[in-house]
């Protein structure tokens, strides 16, 4: 009788562990995405008042913009995907980039575009740490003088 009563009570804390597991891993993804992590924000670049709507047309008053046209290889999805269209800017300075902004920077031959998901100061100065929003490891530090643009908006 004992042991009938015991594998109950087992049978009851492992089906509320199983739940609580399966709770907790869904809660990662449901907060944080594929990657389990949390995606802050980028900055605000553009005060409403530089964005004027007409009829016909929509300007937005940015000095230094240029248009950036990506090509996924999949580490900013669904952020960014095959032909989206980007407005960047060239940062002045280390303020001008925070955590949760898109940034373009090279590795080699190679033109990177992740988040900075941290913003740090060692030795050196200050940092940026970046990833890419589907995937699962961070790029490692890149310095400000990386940094090539900053995305300010995205057009889809």
């Amino acid at each position: 009788m004992k042991s009938d009563s015991l594998l109950k009570v087992l049978y009851v804390v492992l089906v509320f562990l199983v739940g609580f597991i399966i709770g907790q891993v869904w809660n990662g993804y449901a907060n944080g995405g594929i990657t389990g992590f949390a995606i802050d924000a980028p900055s605000d670049f553009i005060d409403n008042k530089d964005i004027i709507i007409y009829p016909d047309e929509v300007v937005i008053k940015i000095t230094g913009a240029k248009l950036s046209n990506y090509d996924s290889t999949g580490s900013m999805l669904p952020t960014l995907g095959n032909g989206m269209n980007g407005i960047t800017v060239t940062p002045e300075s280390e303020d001008d980039i925070e955590v949760g902004d898109i940034v373009s920077f090279r590795k080699g031959n190679d033109l990177i575009v992740h988040r900075v998901i941290e913003k740090g100061v060692d030795e050196q100065g200050i940092y940026f740490i970046t990833k890419g929003d589907s995937f699962p490891t961070a790029d490692g530090k890149i310095r400000f003088s990386e940094i090539e643009r900053v995305l300010v908006g995205l057009v889809y």
